[in-house]
């Protein structure tokens, strides 16, 4: 949320502005983030099971160290007060915040909310967002502003004075949700139109071929060659024409991400509560053990995934060659740890759904029906895994994961058939459901109303979150738990996961 008293002012000295009263000194032993036995446990095995190797820890601490810069809130058009454009010109490049001003728990996990904020990139081709001053940029994406006019997902940044950028793929990006009524939750699934925000881009910048294939545009993204047929190949012909009508099809809550598919785009998870998770990713790829395992996520997915080596194949080079160290940016071991403090402390915003006597008899259906087995009490979730259709479980993976050997029968292409795919999806939380959406890993269904409905099952069906690519039907098959429970049932189960 936008806090005016951090325009004017430097985040060290609001450090000192603050209460420190009944606060503690905090002396954190902060984890090596990229220690290379480490690495080879932390992520499940492909799918294919073919060999995957990250780089190596020399070469990682040879990369240079983003620089930790200060952000700005962006306003929407005549919503900028006066006089903030021509003061941000004036402003000089500053530090997010002093790390030797850190002094307790609360001053890391306020540091790691600025991590949390902070850019990672400033690719221009990757960079779909420098209209945010643009009237029409905002008509043809259908982005929103809070309660006080400011842009949620994005800040501006400043690298040189004279010269306001936009942050572009910080946390924030994905992880912030703008409720109906103007809050904004950090951490939560966002909801971001981030499809039409990349039409947007595509279909206006002209330093882009407009008949080039769009497998120009994905390959670095999507590309994973030992999958064969190639997941792919569809965007071989295709104009980025064809590519911009598809991706603005794209809902809110779905995005894109690299590793992933244009076709299968995975929902947004929600980051309230990851501490109690035990699996990252729908696909369960990476094991969450520590905390230090939830910096090298971050680590590896702002970009070091692109550079690791899939038996063979780096999606940054597109072969086998390893760029210079220097060309990359990281984040230090200092700043991940911040951010993960922050990961940490995110809780749930009051729930309007009480807790009456219709969600009382779902809670009754709930136990009834089973399904606590799977989405346990109290994070509702085993914290295990279960097999895609057409994948089986090798013998080592029984004795290293938690696997639930049931398959559930929904679509297997994120866990079979991307460079994300483990062959599993990980059995997700039932918290907070209220705010979330849309839901399935694919983020194909709006509604928990939606989610019962029989309907989803029929090939003719219309999904009412993402619809998928080329067609205007399709059924949302697996997880046919509930479905076939009278109407009344229905509407006490959803009463009561609606209050979790």
């Amino acid at each position: 949320m936008h806090r005016s008293i951090g325009l004017y002012l430097p985040a060290a000295l609001l450090s000192t502005l603050l209460p420190t009263f009944g606060q503690t000194s905090f002396k954190p032993e902060i984890p090596r983030v990229w220690d290379d036995q480490e690495m080879r446990q932390a992520e499940l095995p492909l799918a294919a099971r073919i060999p995957v190797h990250h780089v190596s820890s020399e070469y990682y601490y040879q990369i240079p160290v983003r620089p930790n810069l200060k952000t700005y809130p962006i306003y929407g058009p005549g919503r900028e007060p006066k006089g903030y454009w021509e003061w941000l010109l004036q402003q000089d490049p500053a530090p997010a915040f002093d790390p030797s001003s850190l002094q307790t728990k609360e001053d890391w996990i306020k540091a790691g909310e600025l991590v949390f904020e902070a850019p990672h990139d400033f690719n221009p081709f990757d960079d779909p967002f420098t209209d945010v001053r643009n009237p029409k940029w905002y008509e043809y994406t259908g982005i929103k502003l809070d309660r006080n006019g400011v842009l949620p997902f994005y800040r501006y940044v400043i690298r040189r004075k004279g010269i306001v950028e936009v942050n572009f793929d910080s946390c924030a990006e994905c992880h912030t949700r703008l409720m109906p009524d103007g809050r904004v939750l950090k951490g939560a699934q966002g909801n971001i139109p981030f499809g039409r925000v990349f039409a947007y881009r595509l279909a206006n910048d002209k330093t882009i071929d407009q008949k080039s294939p769009a497998q120009h545009v994905s390959s670095v993204f999507y590309g994973a060659p030992w999958i064969q047929p190639d997941p792919t190949a569809p965007l071989s012909q295709k104009s980025i024409a064809d590519f911009v009508a598809h991706l603005s099809t794209v809902p809110e809550g779905v995005n894109v991400r690299q590793g992933t598919s244009v076709f299968f785009p995975p929902q947004i998870p929600d980051l309230i509560g990851i501490e109690d998770r035990l699996y990252l990713d729908h696909t369960g790829l990476q094991q969450h053990r520590s905390i230090a395992d939830l910096m090298r996520y971050d680590a590896i997915n702002n970009f070091i995934e692109e550079v690791t080596d899939y038996n063979g194949f780096r999606p940054l080079t597109l072969s086998e060659e390893l760029p210079a160290a220097k060309s990359l940016q990281r984040e230090s071991d200092l700043e991940l740890y911040a951010l993960a403090l922050f990961l940490y402390s995110l809780k749930p915003p009051p729930n309007p759904n009480h807790f009456d006597e219709l969600a009382a008899q779902g809670e009754k259906v709930f136990d009834r029906e089973g399904c606590s087995a799977c989405h346990t009490p109290p994070f509702y979730t085993n914290n295990m895994l279960t097999p895609a259709t057409g994948f089986q479980i090798p013998e080592e993976d029984r004795k290293k994961y938690r696997i639930l050997d049931v398959r559930v029968g929904t679509d297997p292409f994120l866990a079979m058939k991307t460079r994300r795919g483990t062959g599993y999806y990980k059995i997700p939380s039932l918290k907070g459901l209220w705010y979330r959406g849309p839901f399935e890993h694919n983020g194909s269904i709006a509604t928990l109303e939606d989610w019962f409905d029989t309907a989803r099952l029929d090939d003719a069906y219309v999904p009412t979150g993402y619809r998928g690519y080329g067609a205007a039907t399709r059924a949302v098959k697996g997880h046919e738990f509930g479905l076939r429970l009278p109407a009344d049932q229905k509407r006490a189960l959803i009463a009561f996961l609606k209050t979790l």
